[in-house]
């Protein structure tokens, strides 16, 4: 690698690995290896810390009652980033506690205030929506991380009687808009399309969605070779089914995008395979890049999972980091691979017979000999 400190010398990019629970731990040996034959190959000096074995994890809840050690945060603070596989079994631990107690207290914690998601038809990978193919549907959702809709304020009043009372509040500051539209702005700007599309529901949501708006229009002067538009939340969903191919950039508020950008990849037919990034812009503090496709306990222990997520999260690790030709041989392994792996290869929730390790060594061997 080639991060440089204030005195100016470059020291080694230091990666916190999390494998967290179920499939997270059958997934992440073939990330790593992915990581290290693009290290190798670009002479990338990369550290790859796997003295986490135990973070994050149910078992370690049961054991201890919490997902993480007590000075979790100084310890992780000083790495670049945490490859993080998975976190919930939710016949040992309930979700809201196992996710509250490790990711969410990352994504807070360290103020990784954007959630990145591509969504891209990939090459072997059906479509289930007709008539698209490969370059038709290649987007992303830009999601607001840690605020709006999924804030903790709020409580339960008279539980258990005739008046119970729940109340939880949405919470939209203007920092909080206004970083996670210039995030988008950017990196609509960035792309040939130059194109950014906004989620809203301000003829419903009376108070914080016409603020959402108010905010978007007023970044958009500072972008004006950036074309943006603004779709209702309820007909957007519509839309991502019916013209994926109208979106390049689509940015929207801590719900809204956490349903865009499960959506998408699901209208690419690639939701097992996507990547995410949970991501500090500034580099204050770790950024966080995982696979979507959660711990999966039902296929948990079978050696059979898709490892593609893990691999492309570890793609996009290194593309924020700067090393674009390494990342862009990892995105080119991923494709041939899928595209032309063969059945013994390519892992059954795509059709074939092969297994995690068959597939995941397939990508590591094209990334060190393409």
């Amino acid at each position: 690698m080639s991060i440089r400190t204030a005195a100016g010398k470059s020291r080694a990019l230091r990666i916190a690995v999390i494998p967290g629970d179920g499939i997270g731990q059958e997934v992440m040996p073939e990330g790593l290896a992915c990581l290290r034959a693009a290290a190798d190959k670009f002479s990338i000096d990369i550290e790859l810390d796997e003295q986490f074995k135990d973070w994050a994890t149910c078992e370690r809840y049961l054991r201890t009652g919490t997902m993480l050690p007590e000075g979790w945060k100084e310890i992780l603070a000083p790495y670049d980033a945490i490859y993080f596989g998975a976190v919930g079994m939710p016949s040992l631990v309930p979700d809201h506690v196992s996710l509250w107690g490790s990711l969410i207290q990352f994504r807070r914690e360290f103020d990784q205030y954007i959630s990145l998601r591509p969504c891209r038809l990939m090459p072997g990978i059906a479509c289930p929506l007709a008539n698209k193919k490969v370059g038709d549907i290649d987007f992303w959702v830009v999601r607001e991380n840690t605020e709006g809709e999924y804030s903790s304020i709020g409580g339960k009043m008279f539980p258990g009687t005739d008046r119970e009372v729940v109340i939880q509040e949405t919470v939209m500051s203007r920092i909080g808009v206004d970083r996670v539209l210039k995030y988008a702005f950017d990196l609509a700007q960035s792309r040939p399309k130059k194109h950014l599309t906004s989620a809203t529901k301000s003829n419903g949501i009376s108070i914080t969605m016409p603020y959402w708006d108010d905010r978007c229009a007023e970044m958009a002067k500072g972008y004006q070779d950036v074309s943006v538009d603004k779709y209702h939340i309820d007909i957007l969903t519509a839309w991502f089914v019916l013209r994926p191919e109208l979106f390049d950039v689509v940015v929207g508020s801590n719900l809204f995008g956490d349903i865009l950008s499960d959506l998408g990849p699901a209208c690419t037919g690639s939701i097992g395979v996507a990547p995410s990034g949970n991501i500090n812009p500034e580099g204050t503090w770790p950024s966080l890049f995982e696979p979507v496709h959660g711990s999966a306990p039902d296929i948990a222990g079978k050696g059979i999972a898709n490892p593609v997520g893990m691999i492309w999260a570890g793609q996009m690790m290194l593309e924020h980091f700067g090393h674009k030709e390494a990342a862009d041989t990892m995105m080119k392994a991923i494709e041939t691979a899928l595209e032309t792996g063969g059945s013994q290869v390519i892992t059954p929730d795509l059709g074939g017979t092969g297994t995690c390790e068959s597939l995941g060594g397939h990508i590591a061997n094209l990334i060190s000999n393409l």
